[in-house]
């Protein structure tokens, strides 16, 4: 017979969690200085003496008076004089993270950060600590004893579920949700509220008269597909609470990620040699999205028929994750430094200067906060169905050809450097 705690697992399935740190910048601020943030209204923002920077995350205390993620500075303390402006410590975010993230790991190896303040665990194998929501309950206890920060637990049968409970209570809750409770709890809820759906699908639904998340979850997958391609499928089983995607223990990231390709021939027509940069630099950029990373520079690797190699490289004014940036900045290279009258053999783009997408993101939201997160959905979701649908699912005309370059989408020619560099950035982590 099965024990009292065995009974809480599936016999075929998975038990996921999803633990989310609550208001996390200015909880940790709260928890190291405690008499002087507790209770009280607070914003993290990037630009302190510029009233035009903009608030990064903010505490509860400041959410319930009306403040805002991305509301500027000067706005935001319009709205709420008492607002205490914080600048960003990263150090310690790290710090903090690394220590709610080592608590959540002794439940379980099969760990997924996707990002400084969230993570995954598959507790399917973890019965000898008791239920899932006895150990979310730990997990929380301990995260709130030891560090002093509140967090969020979901508890499901896979990531999407997992995500979309630890959302239900906030701050400090623990909310378990089924695939069985799935029409009850999110099928009149309206479709951008289903995650990885962003601001312009759920627009485009709405036009089509798809309103609720049961609408898509019963409307005919065909005429999804017809009307939104293969995001289409996936958008179905989502919203019939599926999702089979896994939680893979992460690797230290790298410090640079890069990739040459041999050609077959010489090349040096202007409209071959950005074909090969293009390709390169659409799958190096997604091989550093999978590790959460910006690059910081960019650096060109050509090698001659005589076998002689060069390397050129530039920093880039504000670190990035998007290929087309790092495209621009290796076509640049290659233009300053080598002459469209000289054959190449080989062709390689490097990213350099990694760190973290978290560290970068206040730069981000200052120096491109109107277009960035259009940018940042639209990146996001293109990766979701790739990851989902495979390489192919989504190029562009400038990506097609005949040479290697165009192989490195297809990952039974060119071998597994994408998948098992990051394996755990998979489809569902979508804005």
């Amino acid at each position: 017979m099965k024990s009292d705690v065995d009974a809480y697992y599936p016999t075929n399935g998975r038990v996921i969690l999803h633990v989310d740190m609550n208001a996390f910048y200015c909880s940790v601020h709260e928890a190291e200085e405690p008499e002087k943030y507790r209770g009280k209204p607070t914003a993290v923002a990037g630009s302190i003496e510029l009233r035009k920077g903009i608030i990064v995350t903010c505490s509860y205390a400041a959410r319930k008076k009306g403040i805002s993620t991305g509301m500027q500075v000067g706005r935001a303390l319009k709205q709420c004089p008492d607002l205490i402006i914080i600048k960003p410590d990263f150090h310690l975010y790290r710090k903090y993270s690394k220590a709610f993230m080592k608590i959540a790991y002794s439940y379980t190896p099969l760990m997924q950060a996707t990002s400084i303040d969230e993570c995954y665990l598959d507790i399917t194998g973890s019965k000898q600590f008791g239920t899932p929501q006895h150990i979310a309950e730990e997990i929380q206890r301990r995260i709130d004893e030891e560090l002093g920060l509140p967090c969020s637990v979901g508890i499901a049968p896979n990531k999407l579920l997992a995500k979309m409970a630890s959302d239900m209570k906030k701050p400090r809750g623990i909310s378990v949700l089924r695939i069985r409770d799935v029409p009850r709890l999110l099928w009149n809820k309206p479709c951008g509220e289903l995650f990885g759906i962003g601001g312009k699908t759920a627009e485009k639904l709405r036009k089509i008269g798809i309103h609720t998340i049961g609408q898509l979850a019963n409307t005919d997958e065909e005429a999804l597909v017809r009307s939104f391609g293969v995001m289409g499928a996936w958008m179905k089983q989502a919203a019939n609470g599926i999702d089979h995607s896994p939680v893979v223990e992460e690797r230290e990231p790298n410090k640079s990620i890069g990739h040459t390709t041999t050609l077959p021939a010489d090349i040096q027509a202007r409209e071959d040699v950005h074909r090969v940069l293009l390709n390169i630099s659409d799958q190096v950029a997604r091989r550093m999205r999978r590790q959460g990373l910006v690059a910081g520079g960019v650096q060109i690797t050509i090698r001659t028929p005589d076998m002689k190699t060069i390397t050129r490289s530039r920093m880039l004014k504000t670190p990035t994750e998007d290929a087309g940036d790092i495209y621009d900045e290796a076509r640049r290279l290659y233009a300053d430094h080598w002459s469209w009258d000289k054959p190449v053999r080989l062709l390689g783009i490097t990213l350099q200067h990694l760190t973290p997408r978290d560290e970068a993101a206040i730069q981000l939201d200052l120096f491109e906060y109107e277009k960035q997160p259009k940018k940042e959905t639209l990146t996001k979701t293109m990766d979701m169905l790739r990851n989902k649908f495979g390489e192919n699912a989504i190029v562009t005309a400038g990506m097609l050809g005949d040479d290697p370059s165009a192989l490195l989408r297809d990952h039974k020619a060119r071998g597994t450097s994408l998948q098992m560099d990051f394996v755990g950035k998979d489809g569902m982590d979508l804005p």
